[in-house]
């Protein structure tokens, strides 16, 4: 279906925030210096910091900026899905840019966005953004996913609408206001914790023409500050991103194991055959050298610096124990995200 409609069309960017105060500011201003953006509203999902006040400050000196406070968390709902469908019930813009409090854009973001529209006819254009890194946390885990999300989630794949595969990042999610609508809306995704995914799902169901795509020079996101959150974080995701079953996560998990245990006992092997510690090392080196090389291709294919292959060994073990954590908490317990329970396994959403 071609839903593109007029190439200058107005977009409603729509921001959740819940404890943003450290990044809200930079964010609202990537979006207020586009001429493309009509209004940005910032929606404060009961945030316990500043997050209101900050934006309060902005509104003074950006008048497209409106600051709406999240009524208290319905039964049923994830909190960030709550807090985008009341943004979106508000918002006046004929396209709607979800985006989260963490996004820096920059200045043609929602230009090149709607650009791709009009050229795929698509209803819903979302990219992939650029990952800034500081920990070596960071540096070993984050990429090491997005190299494992790139293997599950196609961008040729999402794009071919002869295909049924869907997906999209709600770090910058663009869809045209009527298909949103007519699709239900975050209130049709409620309790999903991968709302963006889900929602990916119902346009392409719908008949609608989706894009996926990198966001590297469009827009970029420090998604974790400290470790505690980035645990948190994953683990609250990872094990849905992975397909959500038993015999997927133990591939997954051997995956990323596998080649260093197999390094391991080869090495072993090698000292208890040979006795001679120089062997041992010399397998214990190749071995490494190989899963190295195998992954500084997968960096580039995914476009992550090839430097960060220095971080591999540390980001599969972490990727392992936090996808385990992710699947333990599905199966038995609850996932804590931002100061709130979701209960797993009957309903994935809140009890309010």
């Amino acid at each position: 279906m071609n839903v593109f409609t007029e190439k200058c069309a107005r977009v409603s960017a729509i921001v959740p925030a819940r404890n943003e105060e450290t990044v809200i500011r930079p964010c609202v201003e990537s979006l207020a210096n586009q001429p493309e953006i009509l209004e940005i509203l910032v929606v404060d999902d009961e945030s316990s910091d500043r997050t209101g006040a900050v934006v309060q400050e902005l509104t003074s000196r950006y008048p497209q900026v409106r600051l709406l406070k999240s009524r208290e968390l319905p039964v049923g709902w994830v909190g960030k899905n709550n807090a985008v469908w009341q943004g979106a019930r508000n918002a006046n813009g004929e396209w709607l840019l979800f985006t989260d409090a963490d996004a820096v854009h920059n200045h043609d973001s929602a230009e090149k966005a709607l650009g791709i529209a009009e050229r795929e006819s698509a209803a819903m254009v979302s990219f992939s953004p650029e990952q800034v890194m500081e920990s070596w946390y960071e540096k070993a885990l984050i990429p090491y996913v997005y190299c494992r999300l790139g293997s599950r989630f196609s961008y040729e794949d999402v794009n071919d609408p002869q295909k049924t595969a869907a997906a999209a990042n709600g770090q910058f999610l663009l869809i045209q206001t009527d298909v949103y609508r007519t699709v239900g809306g975050h209130a049709s995704v409620a309790d999903e914790v991968l709302e963006d995914v889900a929602l990916a799902r119902r346009v392409k169901s719908a008949g609608y023409r989706i894009w996926f795509g990198s966001g590297q020079g469009i827009v970029r996101v420090r998604m974790y500050r400290t470790f505690g959150a980035m645990w948190e974080g994953w683990k609250k995701n990872l094990y849905l991103l992975m397909g959500g079953s038993e015999e997927g996560i133990s591939r997954e998990i051997f995956r990323a194991v596998g080649p260093v245990l197999a390094t391991l006992i080869a090495a072993i092997s090698t000292w208890g055959l040979v006795d001679n510690w120089a062997a041992a090392l010399t397998v214990l080196a190749l071995g490494f050298v190989g899963i190295s090389i195998a992954y500084d291709d997968e960096l580039r294919r995914n476009q992550f610096s090839d430097r960060l292959v220095r971080y591999g060994m540390p980001g599969r073990l972490l990727f392992a124990l936090v996808l385990w954590a992710s699947h333990q908490g599905h199966r038995h317990g609850k996932l804590k995200w931002k100061g709130r329970e979701y209960p797993v396994g009957t309903s994935r959403a809140s009890n309010g």
